[in-house]
């Protein structure tokens, strides 16, 4: 391995994941995250669950086990001083958070390479798509203004493919993978920067863990592209399935909201790939939706935008709202995306006003 890097992840859910196969790959991990979370990671480090198809069966990674350092901190007590990358994998709106914003605030004036693992592209990174207005998209964002400090040169956006979550009744600091495709990164505008994203592609794909009495090759890789637009694949998938998971008075899951009316799933599907398409990308920068519907047949639980809809979220990511956006700037549109647009606006504009009811309860005074 050239040399050892110091990561900075944002989230402990799904940065786990890019973690530890960073940590396999001997390299150093910080996770910013909740105060008690750091301090359970502190004392316990991580586990993430994954596939092995070998055995058909979960394996389990411990990361007190892996060659990298780990360690976590809350966002008040972030030091971005000395990092060599810093990894965006919270959900969009967690950003618009005071001590998020604030610690994400130093790191653009420090103008350290970020790589976006969320499904919403910042908007720094679309800064650097030719011709974009991202002007026109800011609605779409929870608070635009946290990405405009950053500069676009600095900003990379990375597929977040693989598709894990935290099995119920565990600690915060297990993580399980559903999905295990690939990490798919574009470049960055520096050819410095990009010769440390090959680094990280190639030394995770020679990690081995120790699993049992074993050392195994364990999926989910970094996958690095020259060209911008791969990681706009995935807005295909989200909208032909996680959105669509969405119905005015439940929730269903991924694999049902592609598979029980595949034509309409396809429709939106190919409507978002035409979009992209427009943006730039070419087809083989995009995936072929028979392979993501034959991949959602393992996809049985709602999204995590549905879930938080349903948990009662008052802001998730808006990538419908997004896309809908750009189409409109090519004079593009979509009967159903329109309607997931306003199924969503309508579970979040009853999210708020629960919320507000249940803000505006009076306390009353125990005699």
């Amino acid at each position: 391995m050239a040399s050892v890097r110091k990561v900075l992840v944002f989230g402990a859910s799904y940065g786990s994941l890019l973690a530890v196969k960073l940590l396999g790959a001997g390299h150093d991990v910080t996770l910013v995250c909740r105060p008690s979370t750091a301090e359970l990671i502190e004392r316990e480090g991580i586990r993430v669950r994954f596939p092995d198809a070998a055995s058909s069966e979960r394996v389990e990674v411990d990361s007190r086990h892996l060659p990298g350092r780990l360690s976590a901190t809350a966002p008040r007590d972030v030091d971005c001083a000395d990092y060599d990358l810093v990894v965006l994998a919270m959900q969009e709106p967690q950003y618009a958070t005071r001590e998020v914003r604030e610690a994400l605030r130093d790191v653009a004036y420090a103008r350290i390479p970020c790589m976006s693992i969320m499904n919403m592209p910042p908007l720094a990174y679309l800064a650097r798509i030719p011709d974009l207005d991202t002007g026109a998209l800011r609605h779409a964002y929870t608070d635009p203004a946290v990405w405009d400090a950053f500069d676009p040169a600095c900003m990379t956006l990375c597929s977040p493919d693989p598709q894990a979550f935290r099995p119920p009744n565990e600690p915060p600091n297990v993580l399980q993978v559903r999905l295990a495709t690939n990490f798919k990164t574009a470049t960055f505008a520096s050819a410095q920067h990009d010769a440390m994203l090959q680094q990280l592609q190639a030394d995770i794909e020679e990690a081995r863990f120790p699993i049992g009495n074993d050392e195994k090759a364990l999926p989910v890789k970094l996958k690095v592209h020259a060209s911008l637009y791969v990681p706009f694949a995935k807005w295909s998938m989200l909208l032909a399935g996680n959105y669509r998971c969405v119905q005015p008075h439940s929730v269903r899951s991924i694999a049902a909201a592609v598979r029980d009316d595949a034509t309409q799933a396809r429709a939106v599907y190919e409507w978002t790939a035409q979009v992209c398409k427009r943006l730039g990308a070419r087809d083989d920068d995009l995936v072929a939706f028979d392979k993501y519907a034959a991949a959602t047949a393992s996809l049985t639980a709602p999204s995590s935008a549905a879930r938080a809809l349903v948990s009662g979220s008052t802001n998730i990511e808006r990538v419908d709202k997004l896309v809908q956006a750009i189409a409109a700037g090519f004079g593009m549109q979509s009967d159903e995306v329109d309607r997931t647009v306003v199924l969503v606006d309508a579970w979040l504009a009853s999210n708020r006003g629960a919320a507000e009811a249940r803000d505006s309860v009076p306390i009353r005074a125990v005699a």
